[in-house]
């Protein structure tokens, strides 16, 4: 089979100029440190893991701990790559220059589809919360501005979406750092009015494993998709002040900050807080475990938390869509009008990135049942059809770039190629439990549908560009 491979479009200058593929770099390492430390703690960590406590009960604390060696393995992999050619396209160029252009498309478009729609999700969220605190206003309305801010602040320099991170982030950041803090006093039992509750939160009420290997099952499911949102780290390096440095600073660091964040909060949930309590799914468990600690105010302190979160989350989102979109036009695998850049910023690309998270909240009024749901069940799986790629091709450029550059090998994959291995079947379990799961079969259906559409789309554009070539 003939291919034609498209160079990746690298960039390895260390001195804040614009990058070869027309991008600025506006990002400080600040910015960067703090998009990767603020990335992995998002809403599905402050409300949906709610859903994964009451299926899996105190063992949730082991199903994120396996969730998280996988996202864990998955980001040194992606690491490894983006330091030696950091690109704006990141996994796509990176899946492009491994295994072809066919696999470039399917996994640049993908993710653009995912982040799109998670937009418009995280906007109906944010909406829903001010809405609660302004009734009788429009949801649409509270989700069209909040659009139209991070448009706008989008389609300026790239350093004011990186303003916007840091804050964002150091917010959440000490949200989560307060609440471990408060959590760990209440477990020793010095946090005043209240008493150490021992193990037997951990212990009573069915034991440790409430619902045996099945509960285990649905709590991991779930906790895996909760991590989504760390890629988006090496996708902003390119446009940072020292990308081969910042990225491999901030992949080094990503890993104790899953541990403490993730793994510790499930800790002192379950730990503070009976796992059956009905709070823990209708309230969320971070207001659930600080109603039961007597917190004053404990639900709106979390919901300006949890807004903040899903703000920060529109704002990376819209960023990784346009980027992602953008380099794949510089790729000549999209429309040339979304990769027309100005001042540094692709905002045609961020224009229609908008745009489409806007019209997948409007399809939520006006076909709820079907479009939408259609929606939400392709999107489903993509984050580990992303990770399958990012596996496979660090499999084949570790080899290539050993053998051509080694000196570019600034992170290594611990372990390779075992490691490897052991991730792509961590994630080939995970694709077999969700075709066992009713709920989640079927965005395992979506999902693949999408996948293979793109596949074979990107196939036959690779297969004309190399007719064109030869």
């Amino acid at each position: 089979m003939s291919r034609t491979t498209a160079p990746a479009p690298v960039d390895r200058k260390d001195d804040g100029a614009t990058s070869p593929n027309g991008l600025s770099h506006g990002l400080k390492q600040r910015h960067l440190s703090m998009i990767a430390l603020g990335g992995v703690i998002g809403a599905g960590l402050f409300v949906g893991s709610g859903a994964g406590i009451a299926a899996a009960g105190p063992s949730i604390v082991v199903a994120y701990a396996i969730s998280g060696l996988l996202v864990m393995l998955v980001m040194r992999m992606l690491g490894e790559m983006s330091a030696a050619n950091p690109a704006s396209g990141s996994f796509s160029v990176h899946a492009e220059r491994a295994i072809g252009p066919w696999a470039g498309f399917t996994a640049g478009w993908s993710f653009w589809f995912l982040l799109c729609v998670a937009v418009g999700l995280e906007g109906i969220g944010a909406a829903k919360i001010m809405t609660g605190w302004f009734p009788g206003t429009p949801e649409w309305a509270w989700v069209a501005l909040f659009m139209l801010v991070f448009c706008v602040t989008n389609l300026a320099a790239v350093k004011n979406f990186g303003e916007f991170e840091f804050w964002f982030a150091a917010l959440k950041v000490g949200a989560i750092v307060l609440f471990l803090g408060i959590g760990v006093l209440a477990i020793v039992g010095v946090l005043p009015g209240t008493d150490a509750p021992g193990t037997s939160n951990l212990t009573g009420d069915g034991g440790f494993f409430p619902h045996g290997s099945e509960g285990l099952i649905v709590g991991l499911l779930a906790s895996v998709f909760a991590y989504g949102g760390l890629e988006t780290v090496t996708i902003a390096a390119a446009e940072s002040e020292h990308p081969v440095a910042g990225v491999a600073k901030a992949v080094r660091t990503a890993m104790w900050r899953i541990a403490i964040f993730y793994i510790g909060s499930m800790a002192v949930i379950v730990t503070l807080v009976p796992w059956g309590d009905e709070a823990v799914v209708e309230k969320g468990p971070y207001v659930a475990t600080l109603d039961h600690l007597g917190i004053p105010a404990a639900g709106q302190i979390m919901n300006v938390v949890v807004l903040i979160a899903l703000l920060s989350a529109m704002n990376a989102n819209v960023y990784g869509a346009s980027r992602m979109a953008c380099s794949l036009v510089d790729r000549g695998q999209g429309p040339k009008a979304l990769g027309r850049k100005f001042g540094g910023v692709p905002r045609p690309a961020v224009l229609v990135s908008s745009v489409f998270g806007f019209a997948c909240v409007l399809l939520s009024y006006w076909r709820p049942d079907d479009i939408f749901v259609w929606l939400l069940n392709t999107i489903g799986a993509i984050i580990l059809v992303v990770w399958f790629f990012i596996a496979v091709s660090q499999l084949l450029l570790r080899r290539r770039t050993e053998r051509e550059a080694p000196e570019k090998l600034v992170v290594k994959m611990w372990a390779y190629p075992a490691l490897t291995w052991v991730a792509l079947a961590g994630m080939a379990a995970i694709f077999f439990l969700m075709a066992r799961e009713e709920g989640t079969r079927v965005q395992l259906y979506w999902t693949g549908g999408l996948t293979l559409l793109l596949a074979v789309a990107g196939y036959v554009r690779q297969r004309a560009a190399a007719r064109s070539a030869s």
